[in-house]
Parts: structure tokens; sequence; C-alpha cells
């Protein structure tokens, strides 16, 4: 990207925020050879506690942006997910899934954007809508002029309000997530590739606890439902690995001796009904338009489903005619794909956080149905497995033999 700061700039595209989904958009519309003006502080994007994992299902939808290949790379790739509870393994299944830093992705996906992308190292004060030439209004008194508006701005309210779009709070901190390392306290390498342990006991807030790999590093994610200053919390930052041991007591015979390393970071996610967002010459792509819980892994499937529509099927037909009135912009928030993804991450949502925390009979038995059925689908196959295997053992030593 070239780097540079003019005022009165004029552009086709300009994108406000260079996290995930706007440096993303830079890079599909720069490839296509859209004129493009990408607008944020940081010209490495900085260390930041968000989403830490891709699976096979995100990628799907990464390929179509033409990323896929360069995030691959930087990612650390496991293909087996083992599911456990109760200090045993109840399932194990093919599941690719990549581990990396949220920061590393971002900085991925900004190494592919063409030179031909301007990048203004600034933040914007403001967004004008318009449509025929909206402007991003720069500090000191600097505007860019294009025809179409992405605002990326991710979690900042303040342009948004701006524009007069009302949010409303649907769900104050609907989950907390807490991030950190784990090791061997032996040194010993860990057995499993991947790992979801779910909860030992419903009356604690926990959804999951999943492990994955990120380099040499075994990372966890911890997916809570419970107040930010709970007293569980406090005492996970005082001494993470009692705290750990007293939500999960049968981990450690899974996963043999354990303990946290490296600091602990906590997200809490607070849920948010947009309304008013239809703007002429603006448009809002991935956490502007609705923040996802992490723990239903959403998150990244959004940003990823609403850049590749944008990108790929709304800009190039916006663009194609003059103007960009809201009946334009209206095609994009009603696109079926982006809808049927949005309504999915929503939903799951709170119907997690339900079978994580429900009380009553009916929970119970929704729950225990899901472990058993788990655990018996996993002896199966080890029981159709197990025939094949001893054929093969024997036609080897028949190899031997001979």
């Amino acid at each position: 990207m070239q780097a540079e700061r003019r005022d009165g700039m004029r552009t086709e595209i300009a994108i406000v925020g260079g996290g995930l989904a706007g440096s993303l958009a830079a890079a599909m519309l720069g490839r296509a050879g859209r004129d493009v003006v990408l607008i944020d502080p940081h010209a490495v994007y900085p260390p930041d506690f968000r989403c830490e994992k891709l699976e096979q299902g995100h990628l799907e939808v990464l390929r179509r942006t033409g990323l896929a290949g360069a995030v691959i790379r930087a990612a650390t790739h496991a293909d087996t997910l083992w599911i456990a509870r109760f200090g045993r393994v109840v399932d194990k299944v093919p599941f690719h899934q990549y581990g990396l830093a949220y920061d590393r992705l971002v900085n991925t996906v900004r190494a592919e954007i063409p030179s031909s992308v301007r990048m203004l190292r600034t933040v914007a004060e403001a967004v004008e809508p318009d449509p025929v030439s909206p402007r991003v209004r720069l500090p000191g008194g600097g505007t860019v002029e294009a025809r179409l508006v992405v605002l990326a701005s991710g979690l900042n309210w303040n342009l948004r309000e701006g524009l007069g779009i009302r949010r409303d709070l649907v769900s104050a901190c609907h989950s907390v997530t807490v991030g950190f390392d784990l090791e061997r306290a032996d040194g010993l390498p860990f057995a499993f590739p991947g790992l979801q342990y779910n909860p030992e006991r419903y009356d604690r807030g926990l959804a999951y606890l999943t492990l994955f790999r990120i380099g040499e590093s075994m990372r966890a994610n911890l997916f809570l439902y419970q107040p930010l200053r709970s007293p569980w919390l406090a005492q996970f930052r005082a001494d993470p690995d009692a705290a750990l041991r007293g939500l999960m007591p049968r981990l450690e015979r899974l996963i043999g001796p354990y303990r946290v390393a490296g600091p602990v970071k906590v997200r809490p996610t607070d849920l948010h009904a947009s309304h008013g967002i239809e703007k002429p010459g603006v448009v809002l792509a991935g956490d502007a338009f609705a923040t996802p819980c992490p723990a239903t892994g959403t998150g990244s499937l959004k940003v990823f489903t609403d850049v590749e529509r944008l990108c790929n099927h709304h800009v190039p037909a916006w663009l194609a005619t003059p103007g960009m009135g809201v009946e334009k912009i209206a095609t994009f928030y009603a696109d079926p794909v982006k809808r049927t993804c949005d309504a999915f991450s929503a939903a799951k949502a709170f119907d997690l956080r339900a079978l994580s925390t429900g009380s009553g009979l009916v929970w119970s038995l929704r729950r225990w149905l899901r472990f058993y059925l788990r655990l018996a689908r996993w002896n199966l196959r080890r029981t159709l497995r197990a025939p094949l295997a001893w054929t093969e053992r024997a036609e080897v030593r028949g190899a031997d033999a001979t």
C-alpha cells in the first residue's frame, strides 16, 4: 500500500477501518482494479485479543475472496478435533482448524493488498452520507471524497452515531472470552491436535474450553456466561491454575499435568441491534454492522461473508451505474446469503447460552443426550474400524513372514 496524507482526496471507494473486514475489502477491491483508499491509524495492526482460530467452514468462504492461501500459510493447521467431557474423550472427528493470532491474521491479509491502494494513517472524524459523493472527514479539516464509503470501523460507535444509526442493547455482557497459553508441567507435548472440553457441571456459566495450536504454543480460549466482575474471574486473574482446576477438575486426567503460561486476556461481548443503517453512499461491514458472540465461532464467518458478498457481487453492480442511493445500499443488507449467515449467528448465540446455562429437567436431559449420542458415535466408529485395523496388521505380519 502507498502511505500518504492529502487534503481533498478523491477516490472510487474509501474504506474506514483497517481491521479484518476493512483490510480484506481493501485487498479484494484493490486486486479487482478499483481505486481504493484505506483509512486507519496503524501501519501495522497491533496485538488485539479477538479471533484466534479459523475453522473449515470459514475457509470455504475465505477461498471465495482469493486470500485463503496466504492465511493458511500463516496459520497452524490441525485436521482432527478431540471432544471430551468428564476427563474422557467422547469423540474424535476429522475437523480442519487453523490457529493464528488476530493481529497476524489482519497483517497477513494486509500484505496481500496491492500497492495501488492508498493508505491514510489517520482516524476518521466523521462520515457524511451522500447519494453522489459521500465524504470522510479527517483531523485538521482534510476530506476524502468517494463514490462509496465502506464503514468497517469495528466496535467504534462514534462514526455510526454521527450517521444517526441507533443501537439497542440486546444482551449486555452476553459472554466473556478468556485467552491464555497452556503448557505441560512436565515439559512433554500434549497428545491431541485440538481439543474441545465441555463443562463437567452446568451451574458455573461455562460454555466450553477449546485448545488449539498457534505455532509451538497450545492456545486456550475459555468461553463463559458470567458477569465481568464475577468472583470466579477475579480468582482466575489471581491464580489461574487453581481456578481452572476448580472449574474442570478432571481435565488434568485427560491432558496431563498442566499450567497456565503467559498473560491472561479477558474480553466481554455485548450484543446490539442497529437501526437506521441504510445511508446513501455508505455501507457497513463486519462488526460495524453487528457484533457476534465469540463462543459460537461465527465471528470470522460473518466478516468473510459480508466482505465476500459486498466485494464480489454488490460493489461491481453498484459502480456500473451512477449514484449510490439507499436503494442500492439496501440490496446488500437484504442479500439472502448475508441474511442467512446473520440469522444463524444470532440464533446460535442464544441457543448456546441457553444450552450452557439452562436449568431444569429438560435442559439436563438435552445435555446428557448430546453427551451419550457423541459417545455412542465414537464407540461405533472405533468398533467399525477395529476389524479393518486387525486385517491390516495381519497383512503386515504375513508380509514380514514371507
